[in-house]
């Protein structure tokens, strides 16, 4: 560990000791897993395998006696058979193991992704409800005109009480 954060430190001379122990990305072997597996899973794989098969039990069974490697009930084939599955389990539950560490990045990554959304989401319906808050206080055009309007028969009415003459009153004198 300490030697990986030097290796990687640029003010800091490199370690010129030398291991025994051969440097191997420890993602070679899961890659190659993978690939393996992905192979294993394919119809060119279950061709190949068919014809295999197909093969060895003709040749084993038609062919001339003296060419014949396989006795009749084909303990050889049985051999390689197993020998092929018990190494094409571990790789495929390797595999397996691999696709479920990217699957639980990827949902950890969509989750915060999410939560993001969510955040942004309620702050724009936050600042939505203050917008129609704040625009319940503004007065709206067809406010100010009524108000105008009531005004402006209120200056009418005024100015035509100024000018009308007053009207005689009746005297009480006699």
């Amino acid at each position: 560990m300490a030697r990986e954060t030097r290796r990687s430190r640029l003010d800091q001379p490199l370690d010129r000791s030398r291991s025994l122990r051969p440097s191997v990305d420890p993602e070679v072997f899961g890659r190659a897993s993978e690939r393996v597996a992905r192979f294993i899973g394919s119809w060119r794989f279950i061709a190949y395998m068919t014809i295999f098969v197909v093969a060895w039990v003709v040749f084993n069974t038609v062919g001339p006696q003296s060419w014949r490697f396989d006795p009749w009930q084909f303990i050889g084939l049985t051999l390689v058979l197993s020998l092929q599955a018990s190494y094409a389990a571990p790789l495929i539950l390797l595999a397996q193991n691999r696709q479920s560490d990217r699957d639980r990045v990827q949902y950890q990554e969509d989750r915060a992704s999410t939560e993001r959304l969510l955040a942004d989401a309620d702050y724009l319906s936050r600042e939505v409800a203050a917008l129609r808050i704040a625009l319940n206080d503004v007065t709206t055009r067809d406010f100010i005109r009524n108000e105008l309007k009531d005004l402006l028969e209120d200056l009418q009415k005024a100015v035509n009480e100024q000018a009308s003459p007053p009207s005689p009153e009746p005297s009480n004198e006699a």
